[in-house]
């Protein structure tokens, strides 16, 4: 089973499989990402991807072994690939090339983009393809729009020079919708990864559902409690970090999701 509470430092040795205990400790957390998703039904069969940087120098990342679903990757049946999107190390699988050159064109430019989520969602391609983008309907959105990149559709990312338009779309954002495409997060931690591609896509599902019935009798969140969204994500109130305890948000979030995945998808860190 996978440790889910307080981890020991990871150390700079070699398994006999040859993988270091710092990439192993990464293999581990990305498989548990992909069963996460799995069990919140934020996969699309064999066709999203979320990838992880390999500690070191080289830039190489871990991205799913095409062919396997999010349920079935293990951490050591994730692929890892090089920036040219070539495969390092022996695998039975290959990699979706589309996938490839979404995530390359982030892990080449954002030193904090250490993790990375892209999903195909109903919800999420259903609010991707709304003229207005993401609006402001929900408390979740109101807390994400001013973080909130976006990126033309161009057609299936099999181009290598969408790669340049998609970095400067993105800027500093770690949050982003792909018009008529989906959603993307990326994170310096897998918590801060997962923590913004699920607020991303259940404000996305918010969204879908109250405009089931027409855009005319939506309310729109008064603009006073959009400024003040606003201030509180610039200036987090003493009193919530303080409730929260000594840990970040992000590292609790996380080992949440490694105990529900150990309970409900087990098998992940092998």
């Amino acid at each position: 089973m996978a440790t889910v509470l307080e981890r020991p430092r990871v150390s700079d040795e070699i398994r006999p499989d040859g993988i270091s205990e710092a990439e192993w400790q990464v293999r581990v957390d990305l498989a548990a990402f992909y069963r996460i998703a799995a069990i919140h039904d934020y996969d699309d069969f064999l066709y999203t991807h979320i990838s992880a940087r390999v500690p070191g120098p080289d830039h190489h990342f871990l991205i799913n072994p095409f062919g396997l679903t999010f349920d079935e990757i293990t951490a050591s049946s994730l692929v890892k690939v090089d920036l040219d999107g070539n495969v390092i190390g022996e695998s039975a699988y290959g990699i979706n090339y589309a996938g490839y050159v979404i995530h390359s064109a982030i892990h080449a430019v954002r030193e904090d983009a250490h993790w990375i989520a892209h999903f195909h969602t109903r919800d999420g391609m259903g609010a991707s393809a709304h003229a207005e983008g993401l609006l402001p309907v929900s408390q979740r959105a109101l807390y994400i729009i001013p973080r909130l990149a976006y990126h033309d559709y161009e057609g299936v990312a099999l181009n290598l020079d969408e790669r340049e338009r998609l970095q400067a779309d993105l800027g500093d954002r770690k949050l982003m919708l792909l018009r008529n495409h989906g959603t993307l997060a990326l994170g310096s931690t897998p918590g801060e990864a997962w923590s913004g591609i699920y607020q991303l896509e259940e404000a996305c599902s918010a969204q879908v559902a109250a405009l089931a019935g027409g855009r005319d009798h939506v309310l729109i969140a008064p603009q006073e409690a959009q400024d003040e969204a606003l201030r509180q994500l610039e200036q987090r109130p003493r009193a919530a970090v303080a409730s929260e305890g000594r840990k970040p948000h992000d590292q609790l979030a996380w080992e949440a999701v490694l105990r529900k995945v150990a309970r409900t998808l087990p098998g992940f860190d092998s």
